[in-house]
């Protein structure tokens, strides 16, 4: 398979930027997305120029390191797939590829096709824990949990972090990100104590940080890898109107 990539070049945040164009071939279509950059940048070290530099760490579709623009979409054309566990069977022999880094304010390029994504850390640090007693371990059914809520708060909980949410959003809104945080812990009874300042807390870091707001396009939703439900922005909706009811 032979292949055009027109890759995002930048060397800093400050530093212009803008698309530099690689004619890859001989790309086998068991690669993945990443190791087809490894192909690349191979290539280019021999060459004795600067290879370009990406994001990426368990390359398992875990840590949504990964994070970049494929032809306009977060993660590439696949739904519900990292771009680490995007293959090149889905690309066709002959295609441009147009590869960038995430176009979101708070994320500011670090360098190519990384950025730094250590806005949605500060939120978590806001307010995403819980307190417990020290001590020995609680056993795991000391705590009964309904298995309705405990399916819910599983299924926030699959969050990675990536940023796809508010990559994908127009409004660069971080809503997505932040209520699958709020509502893993306020569907447990080890979240409650923190329940109200924690979605005070992080809905306030998430607007400092310059995200934008949410108006329910569904972007968000459409692109995430973890497939996380646009139905948790509601329930952060009625967390905080609870919050700020009761504070």
């Amino acid at each position: 398979m032979n292949l055009k990539l027109k890759v995002w070049r930048q060397k800093n945040e400050s530093a212009r930027g803008g698309f530099e164009t690689y004619d890859v071939p001989g790309i086998s279509e068991d690669m993945s997305f990443l190791e087809m950059f490894d192909v690349l940048n191979e290539r280019l070290i021999n060459e004795g120029k600067e290879p370009v530099a990406f994001d990426h760490d368990c390359r398992e579709g875990i840590c949504g390191a990964c994070s970049m623009y494929i032809n306009g979409r977060a993660h590439g054309p696949n739904r519900s797939t990292t771009t680490c566990q995007l293959h090149m069977r889905f690309f066709k022999d002959g295609d441009t590829i147009v590869v960038e880094p995430w176009r979101v304010g708070p994320f500011k390029v670090v360098k190519d096709l990384v950025v730094d994504r250590s806005s949605f850390d500060r939120i978590i640090e806001a307010g995403g824990y819980i307190s417990v007693n020290t001590g020995n371990a609680v056993d795991a059914n000391a705590i009964p949990v309904e298995k309705d809520k405990a399916d819910a708060a599983f299924a926030a909980a699959a969050c990675i972090g990536c940023g796809a949410c508010a990559a994908a959003c127009p409004n660069a809104s971080a809503m997505l990100f932040v209520s699958a945080k709020v509502t893993q812990l306020a569907l447990l009874p080890q979240g409650d104590p923190e329940r109200h300042s924690r979605a005070l807390n992080m809905v306030a870091q998430m607007d400092k940080e310059g995200f934008g707001s949410c108006t329910n396009i569904g972007a968000c939703e459409a692109e995430c890898p973890k497939d996380i439900a646009i139905t948790n922005i509601a329930k952060l909706n009625n967390e905080y109107l609870k919050a700020g009811l009761t504070t």
